[in-house]
């Protein structure tokens, strides 16, 4: 394993082990987090989605950091992004249950509070189903929206800040891979399973999960555009 990988995965071992090996740290988190959600869930993000495109990063082009990838203006997406993601968990994670009720089911609000079980999986899929087909297109062409922004202006904060050139970059994104990777494949194969997981888990603990999987998000697109640029 390369040099810089090693200590890119220590540093990463450091930033975590603190909440690993300490009850303080730990419980200190735990009460933050479930008195903050909203600020919790715009740290999480910024933090652990923007390591996965830091990842993503080094597996298209072998470095962690390059002039232009703008981490800082990623980061802000992200964390402005996980405030929109932990709404939608909480609409979905209320509203798809009630709207089983409504359809029949009329145990579906309270299985979510049961122990484990097939009925609570199926519940939890049927939010799953319903958030990522409902609010992940549109929360994943924002994200390419203004990750193509912040390369346009080579990753420079002022220039995150400057107005987005919203339909031009809307008409020229690369809508073949967005919809016959992103959306068919990576949402039915990967994100709904995955979501499905995240609403099984407690409460304080499905942001932090969803947060991880960002870290998958940032792999799963590098993979995709080194799938595309050998397509092209």
């Amino acid at each position: 394993m390369p040099k810089k990988d090693i200590l890119f995965f220590l540093a990463l071992l450091l930033f975590f082990l603190p909440f690993f090996v300490s009850n303080d740290i730990y419980r200190f988190y735990i009460e933050f987090n479930s008195e903050h959600g909203m600020i919790m869930a715009f740290v999480k993000f910024a933090i652990l989605a923007t390591l996965g495109e830091v990842i993503g990063l080094r597996i298209r082009k072998r470095v962690y950091y390059e002039n232009g990838f703008g981490v800082l203006p990623r980061a802000l997406v992200w964390g402005f992004l996980g405030l929109t993601i932990k709404m939608a968990f909480v609409i979905f994670a209320v509203g798809t249950p009630a709207f089983l009720a409504y359809l029949g089911i009329d145990k579906a609000p309270q299985i979510m509070q049961e122990n484990i079980s097939w009925a609570k999986v199926g519940v939890a899929f049927s939010i799953s189903l319903t958030m990522n087909l409902i609010f992940a297109p549109i929360m994943m062409t924002m994200h390419k929206i203004t990750d193509t922004h912040i390369i346009q202006n080579n990753g420079s904060l002022i220039g995150f800040l400057k107005p987005i050139k919203l339909r031009y970059i809307f008409v020229n994104l690369n809508w073949d891979l967005m919809w016959n990777f992103v959306f068919k494949k990576t949402i039915p194969f990967f994100w709904i399973p995955a979501h499905t997981i995240t609403f099984l888990l407690p409460t304080d603990f499905q942001v932090l999960f969803a947060a991880i999987l960002g870290i998958a998000l940032g792999v799963i697109l590098a993979v995709a555009e080194l799938f595309n640029e050998k397509n092209t």
